[in-house]
C-alpha cells in the first residue's frame, strides 16, 4: 500500500541523477518549474470554479428551505382548516381478514 504524502505541503519532482552545473541543466531547471507552476494555476482555477458551483448550490438550497420552513409556517397556522380524520371503528373486537392461499409448485 502506498504511503499518501503529507497534504500540508506541495514537494517538488526530484530527479533521479544530479546533473553537472551547466547552461543546459539550469534551463531544464527553469522549464520543470515553469511547468509545474501552470499546473498549479490550473489546479486553482479549478478549485476555484468547483468552490463558486459550491457556493451556488449552497445559496439554492436555502432558497429552499427558506420557502419550505414558510410553509411549514403557513400549515401550521391553518391547522383547524385541516378536514377530520375519520373515526375508527369502536368495536370491541377487532376485525378479522381471512386470506385464501395457495401454494405454487415450479
Amino acid at each position: 500500500m502506498r504511503r499518501l504524502p503529507n497534504q500540508g505541503q506541495i514537494r517538488p519532482k526530484v530527479s533521479t541523477m544530479p546533473r553537472k552545473k551547466t547552461e543546459a541543466a539550469a534551463f531544464l531547471d527553469i522549464y520543470k518549474l515553469v511547468v509545474e507552476k501552470k499546473r498549479l494555476e490550473e489546479e486553482l482555477g479549478g478549485m476555484d470554479q468547483r468552490r463558486q458551483l459550491i457556493c451556488d448550490r449552497l445559496a439554492v438550497l436555502e432558497n429552499q428551505i427558506a420557502t419550505l420552513e414558510q410553509s411549514v409556517e403557513q400549515l401550521r397556522a391553518g391547522e383547524g382548516d385541516r378536514p377530520s380524520l375519520p373515526d375508527r371503528p369502536t368495536s370491541a373486537e377487532p376485525r378479522r381478514t381471512t386470506y385464501e392461499t395457495f401454494t405454487l409448485d415450479y
